[in-house]
């Protein structure tokens, strides 16, 4: 522990059990020294995450539906009362029907896209403008996605769409809040064995296929990850802004599968 982010205050949002992208994150920040909060839906989310909290000593959970103005509200009004300020916002949340997370991607329905765009992208917009508020000497905003935004990826369908979106999203947001030192990034992790990734149909084929076809031969760790995100939130990133970082053991430099596995 070096103490990178000792002093830091910040929200993480969309921890659902111990192997949560957003866990390994919340669990790296807080061994720097951060101080957390976070946020969930539902009392059956609440009940898993309070027992994670508060074994990095944060009793400061709110109950937060990311298609709810009010909802929404409440929650950075909340953060404000208590904090007056923040240093950083981890935004972990994305959702698809996952009946709709097999086969075709032109057997995506209206409703499903338009619900996956407004969960999986626009709620980072919509939490970035109210975190920006809170963070009047600058701070960090930091999103997950992943390679499925870019390059055809089995079964992700339309959540590649939002991914894509999000992370276009990730630049004109870093654009837009830079000049008062707010930094907007994104981390984008290779499969990896989460209750969200397990919804995808084929999950298991993929991280055993990108696992064995990495430069590394490793699929990313929860802890891999975090570190990134600490990085990224402390002052070691203070000049890195719209980014994509990728950790995912280089399986996306590859054009094809290793020789040994053609």
């Amino acid at each position: 522990m070096a103490d990178l982010m000792k002093g830091k205050r910040g929200l993480v949002m969309g921890v659902a059990n111990e192997r949560s992208i957003a866990w390994g994150i919340a669990k790296a920040l807080h061994g720097e020294g951060a101080e957390l909060a976070f946020s969930y839906q539902g009392e059956a989310f609440g009940k898993r995450v309070e027992p994670l909290a508060a074994s990095l000593g944060s009793d400061f959970m709110v109950d937060v539906d990311v298609n709810d103005d009010d909802s929404m509200d409440a929650c950075f009004g909340a953060l404000k009362e208590r904090w007056g300020t923040l240093d950083f916002v981890v935004h972990a949340i994305a959702y698809s029907d996952k009946n709709e997370l097999t086969g075709r991607f032109t057997n995506t329905t209206r409703a499903n896209f338009q619900n996956s765009l407004t969960i999986s992208c626009f709620s980072f917009i919509d939490v970035a403008r109210r975190a920006a508020e809170l963070m009047p000497e600058g701070g960090t905003l930091l999103t997950l996605t992943y390679q499925g935004s870019n390059r055809v990826t089995p079964f992700y369908n339309v959540m590649g769409v939002a991914k894509a979106a999000l992370e276009s999203s990730v630049r004109y947001l870093a654009n837009d809040l830079g000049p008062q030192g707010v930094r907007v990034n994104a981390i984008s992790p290779g499969p990896m064995k989460t209750l969200a990734g397990a919804a995808i149909g084929g999950a298991r084929k993929t991280f055993k296929t990108t696992e064995a076809n990495a430069p590394l031969r490793s699929n990313a760790t929860l802890e891999a990850v975090g570190g990134t995100a600490v990085y990224l939130a402390s002052d070691y990133g203070a000049c890195t802004t719209g980014e994509i970082v990728t950790v995912d053991g280089g399986f996306h430099v590859l054009s094809m599968a290793q020789p040994e596995n053609l």
